[in-house]
C-alpha cells in the first residue's frame, strides 16, 4: 500500500518514522511535566542519509512547540581535532549573551575551570586537569539547565564530535537521572575508534539505541509520487528504490534531479535513474562541480577546508577570489544544491556564517576531491588567515596539522604554542597531536629535545608508556639542560612509577643524580630516589638505604624545598620503620615553614608531586598527630576541588580524608569519604595504587564498624586480594586482608595471609605496629592453637610499640596482651590499655578497650562508657557487643 504522507510531517526524511517521532514526543512531554522530572537520552543511529538530522529537526519543532529551550550542535569530519568544538557550539550562544559578571555568577567556582574550555575566559598558565574541566562542563550545563528549564540538547553527527566533547557527554549522560534535561544524539555506526569510540559508546550504555532503517519500497513510491505527481508509474518508483536503496537523502536528491531534467516518471525512463543518481554523489558530484567552472570549484574547495562558519568573505580570501566573483560562485553552488544558507535554528554557532554544505556527504566528497598538495597548501593559507585574524595558535592548529612538513621553524613554534594553549584548557590529546606534528617538520636540532620534553608532559596523564619513550629520547639529545633536564628526569621516573616500573624509576633518578655536582638539583634527585624506594613494596629494601637517608637528612635544616622534601621522606621512612614518634614529628616539623607547607610544595604544585605531601601527612597520622594530618588531608581535598582536579588526585584526597576519619574513630564519615574515593578511582582505572588505597581503607573501616559481610562483598567486588601493588599502601593491605579472612571465619587462610604480611614487613624493615598490624591479629588467632607463639608475638608487639612510643601503639599492644591472659592479670593489662588509649586521638580503639575492660572487670560504668564511645564512632559491631554484655554478662545497676 502506498503511504500517504501525514500533513504534520515537515520533512520527506520522516516517512516511516512514526515510532521515532512518538518516542521524541513522549520524552519531551516527560521533561515538561515537572521541574523535578528526570533527564532523558535518545540516541538515533543510522548510516548517512537515513534521516537522523530530520529527526533532530522534528525534536526541535516538538520541543519549541511545548515551550522548551533548545540548544544544538553538530560534529564535523574535518573538525574532530578541535577540542571542545561541539560543546562550545552547545553552550556558547547561551553564555556569550550574558555579561561577564553574570556568566561568572552562573558558573560560580567552575568559571575559571570550564570557562577557558568554553572560550569565555582566558586560560591560566598551567595545565588544566581534563577530568576537572569535564566536571566543570557538567556543572555548567546543570546550572544553566535550572535557568532555562525545560532544556533540550541536540547533538548531530556525534561520531564526528571532538574527543573532549565526547568525554563530557559520556560523563553528563551518567548524571541525567538527577538532571531535568533531554539529550538527543544522532550518530552513524562505526566511523571512529579509540578513546572517542569508547566515550560515544558509554553515552548510551545500558540505554536503548534506535537504529534507523531505510525506506521500504512502498514509502519510496509514496515519496516519489509526492514529488513527481501521482502519474509516476510503479516500475519507475521501484527503480527509484532500487537505485537509492531506500536512503531518504539520496531519494530526495535523485527526485530533485529528475525534476531538474524534466524526466517523465515512467518505466521507459527508469534506466536513466542510475546515471542521475551518480551525478549526485562521489565522482559524479565532483564532475558536476567541475562543470560549474574553476572559480566555483575553488570556492567549494575553500568552503570544505573551512568546514564550518563559512562566510563569503573568508572563502574569497582562501580561494584568492575577489568578493564579487566569490558571491557569484556562492549563488552557483546554491543553485546546484551543493551549498545552502544555514538554518540558524539547527546548530549552535561560534561565529556568523553565510553558507553550509547541503549534506555532510557532499562536504566529504568535495574535501576528498581536492588534490593532496593543493589541500595541504590551502590549509596553510587558512592557518595564516586565522592567525592574522587574531584567533591564536590553537584556533589555527587544525589547519597547521594538515600542512606538508617542510622544515619550517615558525610552524614548529606555532604548533608548540597551540599545544600550550590546549594544555591550559584541559585538552592534552589535542596538545599531543600538535607536538607530534611538530616533530614531523622536524624541529631544529637545538629545540628537538624541548619538543620531545613537552610531548612527554602532554601525554603524562593519558599515556605514561608514551611519556617514557618521549622523555628518554629527549634526555638522549643535546638541548635539555639545567632545571628542565632535572624536571624531565623526575617526570620520567613518575611515568615509570605509574607504569608499574618501580625499579627503573629508582635507577633513572639515581643515575642522573650521580652525574651532578652537589647542590639543589642533585639533592632533588636524591630525594626523589629515596621517595620512590620508600614507597616501593618490593621484596626487600636497598641495603643501608635508611641509614644513608638518615645521615643525609641530619645535615638538612629545611632551608629550601629540596631539603624540606628530604626531611619529609626521612620522617616517613622513620615512621614506617617504627622509630621514636617524637623524633619523627620533630623531623617532619622541620620541613614546614611556620607550621605550613612552604611555597612551591603545595598540593597542586607540579615540581614534587602528591606522593611527597601524602608521606608528610601519613607520618603525622601514624604518630598520633591527627590534627596536623587531617589539616593536610583536608587542605588537599580543598585544593583539588578548587582547581577542578577530579581524577586520581581527588580520589586520593578523599581516600586520605577517609583515612583521617578512620584513625580518629569517625567511622561513618570515613566510609562515606572512602566510597566516594572508590567511585572516582573506578573512573581512573582499576589496579592502580590509588584504587588499592581506597579499597583497602574501605575494607578496614567496614571491619571496624562490624559490617563484616559488606567488607567481604567490597573485597570481592574490587579484587582486594593478591597480587598486591608494587607501591606501599597504608594501612598494610596484607594485614587488612588477613584480618578480613579471620572475620569471615576462614581462619587458616587468614593466618597464612598474616604470615605473608610478616615476611614482607621484615624484608622492608617495617616495624610500626599501628599500620602493619599483622602481629597483633596473628597473636589473637594463634592464642588457642599455639599459645607459646602467640605470647612471643604479643611481646614483640609491645616492644615495638614502646620503641615507637605513641599512646595508640602502646594501648593496642596492651589490648593484645590482655586478650592472651586470664584472671586479674588480664584485667590489669586491659586497664592499662584503657589508660593509654584514653589519651590517644583514636576513639574507636579507646571504645574497644573500654568494652573489653568492662567485660573482664565486670564493670557496668566502663561498658556503658564504651557503648557511648562506640555509638559516637559508628562502630555497630562494638555497640552490639557492649549491649549484649550489659544485658547478660554483667548485672545491671
Amino acid at each position: 500500500m502506498t503511504e500517504v504522507r501525514p500533513p504534520a510531517v515537515p520533512s520527506a526524511a520522516l516517512w516511516e518514522r512514526d515510532e521515532e517521532v512518538a518516542a521524541i514526543a513522549e520524552a519531551v512531554d516527560t521533561l515538561c511535566a515537572d521541574r523535578s522530572s528526570p533527564g532523558g537520552l535518545l540516541v538515533f543511529r543510522g548510516e548517512a542519509g537515513l534521516g537522523k538530522t530530520a529527526l533532530l529537526a522534528e525534536t526541535r519543532r516538538i520541543a519549541e512547540q511545548r515551550g522548551c529551550t533548545v540548544w544544538s550542535a553538530r560534529g564535523g569530519e574535518t573538525l574532530r581535532s578541535v577540542p571542545f568544538n561541539v560543546v562550545r557550539q552547545l553552550l556558547q550562544p547561551a553564555l556569550v549573551s550574558m555579561l561577564p559578571e553574570e556568566a561568572r555568577e552562573y558558573l560560580g567556582d567552575w568559571y575559571d575551570i570550564a570557562g577557558p574550555a568554553l572560550g569565555i575566559a582566558d586560560p591560566g598558565e598551567g595545565h588544566a586537569d581534563p577530568r576537572g574541566v569535564c566536571e566543570g562542563l557538567v556543572a555548567a550545563v546543570r546550572r544553566l539547565a535550572r535557568r532555562d528549564w525545560p532544556l533540550v540538547l541536540l547533538i548531530d553527527d556525534a561520531h564526528w564530535a571532538d574527543q573532549e566533547t565526547l568525554r563530557w557527554l559520556a560523563s553528563f549522560a551518567e548524571r541525567l537521572a538527577d538532571l531535568s534535561v533531554l539529550v538527543v544524539v544522532a550518530r552513524r555506526p562505526g566511523e571512529i575508534s579509540g578513546a572517542s569510540a569508547r566515550y560515544l559508546d558509554a553515552v548510551a550504555a545500558d540505554r536503548p539505541v534506535t537504529t534507523l532503517s531505510a525506506l521500504t519500497p512502498e514509502a519510496t513510491a509514496g515519496l516519489t509520487r509526492a514529488a513527481l505527481g501521482e502519474n509516476a508509474d510503479a516500475a519507475f518508483c521501484r527503480e527509484v528504490w532500487a537505485v537509492t536503496g531506500g536512503n531518504p537523502y539520496e531519494t530526495v536528491e535523485l527526485l530533485a534531479k529528475v525534476q531538474d531534467s524534466e524526466l517523465e516518471p515512467v518505466e521507459a525512463h527508469a534506466g536513466e535513474l542510475r546515471d542521475l543518481n551518480r551525478s549526485a554523489r562521489g565522482g559524479g558530484l565532483v564532475a558536476r562541480l567541475e562543470q560549474l567552472g574553476i572559480d566555483a570549484t575553488r570556492f567549494a574547495w575553500a568552503a570544505a577546508i573551512l568546514g564550518n562558519d563559512i562566510t563569503v568573505g573568508l572563502v574569497a580570501r582562501l580561494a584568492t577570489l575577489d568578493v564579487d566573483d566569490a558571491a557569484r560562485c556562492a549563488e552557483l553552488l546554491r543553485s546546484a544544491r551543493i551549498l545552502t544558507a544555514p538554518d540558524p535554528s539547527t546548530t549552535g554557532r561560534t561565529a556568523p556564517a553565510d553558507l553550509e554544505f547541503v549534506h555532510p556527504l557532499i562536504a566529504t566528497a568535495v574535501y576528498n576531491s581536492i588534490p593532496d598538495a593543493l589541500r595541504r597548501a590551502m590549509h596553510g593559507i587558512a592557518a595564516r588567515i586565522v592567525t592574522d585574524s587574531g584567533h591564536g595558535a590553537a584556533a589555527a592548529a587544525r589547519h597547521l596539522l594538515e600542512v606538508h612538513p617542510d622544515d619550517d621553524e615558525e610552524l614548529v613554534w606555532q604548533l608548540r604554542e597551540a599545544a600550550r594553549e590546549h594544555l591550559a584548557v584541559g585538552a592534552p590529546d589535542a596538545a599531543r597531536r600538535c607536538l607530534e606534528r611538530a616533530l614531523e617538520e622536524p624541529p631544529r636540532p637545538e629545540v628537538h629535545a624541548q619538543v620531545l620534553y613537552e610531548l612527554g608532559c602532554a601525554t603524562f596523564l593519558t599515556a605514561p608508556a608514551r611519556t617514557i619513550g618521549h622523555l628518554r629520547a629527549a634526555l638522549g639529545m643535546p638541548g635539555l639542560d639545567g632545571d628542565r633536564r632535572v624536571d624531565a628526569v623526575v617526570r620520567l621516573s613518575q611515568a615509570l612509577l605509574h607504569n608499574d616500573q618501580m625499579e627503573e624509576a629508582v635507577r633513572t633518578v639515581e643515575a642522573e643524580a650521580a652525574r651532578l655536582e652537589p647542590g639543589p638539583a642533585q639533592m632533588r634527585l636524591r630525594t626523589v630516589q629515596f621517595m620512590w624506594e620508600g614507597i616501593h613494596a618490593g621484596e626487600a629494601a636497598s641495603p643501608g638505604r635508611s641509614e644513608r637517608l638518615a645521615e643525609l637528612a641530619a645535615t638538612c635544616t629545611g632551608r629550601d624545598n629540596s631539603e624540606r622534601a628530604l626531611l619529609i621522606v626521612r620522617g616517613f621512612d622513620a615512621m614506617m620503620r617504627g622509630e621514636n614518634a617524637e623524633e619523627i614529628v620533630e623531623i617532619c616539623d622541620r620541613a614546614l615553614v611556620n607550621g605550613r607547607l612552604a611555597p612551591g610544595l603545595g598540593w597542586t604544585d607540579s615540581e614534587w608531586g602528591v606522593e611527597l605531601l601524602l608521606m608528610l601527612a601519613d607520618a603525622y597520622a601514624y604518630t598520633d598527630r591527627l590534627d596536623r594530618a587531617e589539616s593536610l588531608y583536608n587542605e588537599a581535598l580543598h585544593a583539588y576541588d578548587t582547581a577542578g582536579w577530579s581524577g586520581g588526585h581527588l580520589a586520593l584526597a578523599h581516600a586520605y580524608v577517609g583515612l583521617g576519619h578512620r584513625r580518629r574513630g569517625r567511622l561513618e564519615a570515613a566510609e562515606a569519604e572512602l566510597r566516594e574515593s572508590l567511585r572516582l578511582a573506578e573512573r581512573v582505572g582499576r589496579g592502580l595504587p590509588l584504587y588499592w588505597t581506597a579499597t583497602c581503607n574501605l575494607v578496614d573501616t567496614l571491619l571496624a564498624r562490624g559490617h563484616v559481610d559488606e567488607a567481604w562483598a567490597v573485597a570481592e567486588r574490587h579484587d582486594f586480594a593478591p597480587p598486591y601493588p608494587s607501591t606501599i599502601v597504608l594501612p598494610d593491605p596484607r594485614s587488612v586482608r588477613g584480618r578480613l579472612l579471620l572475620a569471615v571465619g576462614r581462619v587458616q587462610e587468614g593466618v597464612n595471609e598474616l604470615e605473608e604480611a610478616q615476611k614482607a614487613a621484615a624484608a622492608r624493615g617495617h616495624h610500626n605496629p599501628v599500620h602493619v598490624f599483622w602481629a597483633a591479629d596473628l597473636a589473637r588467632a594463634l592464642a588457642t592453637e599455639d599459645p607459646a607463639r602467640a605470647a612471643r608475638l604479643a611481646v614483640d608487639v609491645r616492644r615495638q610499640a614502646e620503641r615507637f612510643g605513641t599512646d595508640t601503639a602502646i594501648g593496642e599492644a596492651l589490648r593484645v596482651a590482655a586478650a592472651l591472659e586470664t584472671g586479674q592479670r588480664a584485667v590489669r593489662l586491659a586497664a592499662q590499655a584503657v589508660t593509654f588509649l584514653e589519651s590517644s586521638p583514636c576513639q574507636y580503639e579507646h571504645a574497644a578497650a573500654r568494652v573489653e575492660y568492662g567485660i573482664l572487670a565486670r564493670s557496668v560504668p566502663d561498658l556503658e562508657r564504651g557503648l557511648a564511645l562506640a555509638r559516637s564512632c559508628g562502630a555497630d559491631g562494638l555497640v552490639k557487643r557492649a549491649r549484649e554484655e550489659l544485658g547478660t554478662a554483667v548485672e545491671p545497676r
